[in-house]
């Protein structure tokens, strides 16, 4: 363990604690310094003052289950040390997002919740990546999304009144989809219209513009 992460770890005894309540009810203990790297969190406690108590706990967002904000507190406390190198955390990165595709989706959301962009980026990539090459059917497989749509209207951007992250990210990939779609279409129009050129002979033109 190098100098500066030992700088900055304090004995139990001087640590300070708060609060976490999600959705379900269950309440998390956690360290200050580690919940503070969710700007959501760090404002319920500086402009609020929540999170003191069990009877004072920070209620968290509706999709902030316990498993993502275990998660996200493993993350947290990674990238909260100071002096880690870019190495060592695109390491953590990558090991991090080897979830199954379902907790991914969870944890992009529960991030986005938290308004921890770091994460919600990462996260965002790895999905990406999962969804490269998939058809629209396929992917509303992945993200469990209904399939009751027209082929044209499973292109069309999707209502996202809770701003889900997995909502935007399939939105660009649709409106990248719809452009391939309109670009074959301008070449097929112009194939179209090379085959239907006027294929007569000269003499015959002109038979036909004199009448």
């Amino acid at each position: 363990m190098s100098e500066s992460e030992l700088s900055v770890i304090k004995p139990e005894s001087l640590k300070t604690y708060i609060w976490l309540q999600c959705f379900d009810g269950s309440i998390q203990q956690v360290e200050e310094e580690v919940a503070m790297f969710c700007p959501m969190i760090c404002r319920e406690i500086v402009k609020n003052g929540t999170g003191s108590s069990k009877n004072h706990a920070i209620a968290l967002p509706e999709r902030v289950n316990p498993s993502s904000l275990s998660l996200i507190l493993d993350y947290c406390r990674f990238h909260q040390v100071p002096g880690r190198s870019n190495k060592e955390r695109k390491s953590f990165d990558e090991k991090f997002v080897r979830i199954d595709t379902e907790k991914l989706c969870e944890l992009t959301s529960a991030a986005d919740s938290l308004q921890l962009k770091p994460l919600v980026d990462l996260t965002s990539r790895a999905l990406a990546r999962i969804i490269e090459g998939k058809t629209p059917e396929e992917i509303r497989d992945i993200f469990h999304l209904p399939d009751d749509l027209t082929e044209e209207e499973k292109l069309e951007p999707l209502k996202n009144l809770n701003d889900d992250p997995r909502i935007r990210l399939l939105n660009r990939l649709y409106a990248k989809k719809r452009k391939e779609l309109q670009e074959r279409q301008k070449l097929k129009d112009i194939q179209v219209k090379q085959e239907q050129k006027d294929e007569r002979s000269l003499d015959e033109l002109l038979c036909f513009i004199n009448g």
